[in-house]
């Protein structure tokens, strides 16, 4: 009763091409991983120098836009956005704004322009 100890589909053509397949997948699937990674890092120092740039302030304002959707700036009130933008009712078109005289940077608003813009 001799008999070899290794059987015969560990070393037969199709185990060793399966293997072989499964290392390949292995390594693109790390380059994929490796390529993901640059990406996001690249994505990230992109947005960083974005993010230096310096704030809108003073007279600058009024060179801005006036988009339906609007962030005040520093220094704006509903009155100044309102001349500028042509929209006398900011109050009205944004109910979570409930004091008027409560308006601070980065709040959003819609505004609706029915004047051409000032300039």
């Amino acid at each position: 009763m001799a008999s070899s100890s290794s059987s015969p589909s560990s070393s037969s053509p199709t185990s060793r091409s399966r293997r072989r397949s499964i290392t390949t997948v292995d390594a693109i699937s790390w380059y994929f991983a490796a390529l993901i990674l640059a990406l996001i890092l690249v994505g990230s120092l992109r947005a960083n120098s974005q993010a230096d740039e310096q704030p809108v302030r003073g007279a600058q304002l009024l060179n801005r836009p006036c988009d339906e959707i609007y962030i005040v700036g520093e220094g704006e009130t509903l009155h100044t956005i309102s001349d500028k933008c042509g929209d006398p009712f900011i109050v009205e078109r944004n109910p979570h704004i409930h004091d008027p005289d409560d308006v601070f940077p980065g709040l959003v608003i819609k505004i609706i322009p029915e004047t051409p813009r000032k300039f």
